[in-house]
């Protein structure tokens, strides 16, 4: 082998250990996670819903719930529950370590959020650097976090209203609490809906967060 060959194969791994995967592994094995557990959630929610509805006339088909009666789905959702707060304190700890939160969701600029909304509504959906968050997006994850530590928190009031009654209290009683709890399942359902039809706008996106995306220079940031 040639010296020249040598060198130009120490510049290539040289190079590749400079660089960085757009959704590094622990980024994919936690979003695929929480993607699973959150059907499971979702949907054996429905079904411990339908035995206490909150809104009248508000049911959910037995075609789209998990668990054949309240109790069946009620042991989904315990199970559901230990391992989604298990996987989202990980994304957040992982997320705040890195920076990832930082370096992906910051900063928000209200003309980004408005030339986004412009757009869409133009349906223009271009999406040609997957590296990057428009505005809306940046503020569909926060609040989609948010939502999901708010659903912690009000299914641990829900589950144990007596021995946590000062956080029951926190949502105007049990009934707050539950209303609480039916409004962030909402909003999460929402953001599902939006982000997995982004994702197939844009199929890149799916792929990119299956085998890691672009390599990017581990000093730039998305």
């Amino acid at each position: 082998m040639s010296d020249a060959a040598i060198v130009d194969g120490d510049s290539i791994r040289l190079s590749r250990s400079r660089l960085r995967r757009l959704h590094p592994l622990p980024v994919r094995l936690m979003h695929w996670t929480n993607a699973v557990v959150m059907i499971v959630m979702i949907t054996s929610g429905w079904g411990i819903y339908d035995d206490s509805v909150i809104i009248k006339g508000l049911h959910f088909s037995g075609t789209y719930r998990l668990g054949g009666w309240a109790p069946e789905s009620l042991q989904w959702h315990f199970a559901g529950m230990w391992l989604l707060m298990l996987n989202g304190l990980a994304y957040l700890v992982y997320g705040f370590a890195v920076g990832r939160f930082r370096e992906r969701l910051l900063p928000i600029r209200i003309s980004d959020i408005l030339h986004t909304i412009r757009d869409t509504l133009r349906l223009k959906f271009a999406h040609d650097d997957i590296t990057i968050y428009n505005g809306v997006q940046k503020v569909l994850y926060i609040v989609a976090i948010l939502a999901g530590v708010v659903q912690v928190v009000t299914g641990f009031a829900i589950w144990k209203p007596v021995q946590l009654s000062w956080l029951v209290s926190l949502f105007g009683g049990f009934q707050g609490a539950r209303i609480t709890h039916f409004a962030g399942m909402a909003i999460l359902v929402g953001f599902l809906i939006v982000h997995v039809a982004l994702a197939l706008i844009v199929p890149r996106t799916i792929w990119a967060m299956l085998t890691g995306g672009p390599r990017l220079p581990k000093e730039q940031k998305p």
